[in-house]
């Protein structure tokens, strides 16, 4: 018999540094379990932020999957910027290169709607653009 779903959550921790606390008790999960499993799974991935989705079971049990750093987190690591610029139209938090916008597309390209790397350029580029973080060498809508 299959084991009955109770919950899905998704859940953002930083790598290696997920710990017991309200988000995870209201799944109702082994915490200590989930958070030595997340920790080993992010042991390459240290000081980034990580999406992950829980699946939580009736019997306690759990699944869980590891999501890509959220394309906003690694713009402002690639631009060397805290934060997004308050007026995006207007002012210019930071500027990345057309070969780190390629990076960042080639690295979140699993969890976006894209089935090609200039596609998924093109959607970090216009999250880049709500940041108020330009690029050189990107022309609006065009990739080389």
């Amino acid at each position: 018999m299959a084991k009955k779903v109770t919950r899905i959550a998704k859940l953002e921790f930083m790598a290696m540094q997920a710990k017991p606390g309200a988000e995870l008790a209201s799944l109702g999960i082994n915490m200590p379990e989930f958070t030595k499993q997340f920790n080993d799974a992010t042991k390459e991935r240290a000081g980034d932020v990580v999406p992950v989705v829980i699946t939580a079971y009736d019997d306690k049990s759990f699944d869980f999957v590891l999501k890509t750093t959220p394309a906003p987190v690694m713009l402002k690591k690639a631009a060397k910027i805290q934060k997004a610029a308050h007026n995006p139209g207007k002012e210019t938090a930071g500027t990345i290169s057309i070969e780190d916008l390629r990076s960042i597309a080639e690295y979140k390209l699993p969890d976006l709607n894209a089935n090609s790397v200039e596609a998924a350029m093109k959607i970090i580029a216009g999250t880049a653009k709500n940041m108020g973080i330009k690029i050189t060498g990107w022309d609006e809508g065009e990739t080389k």
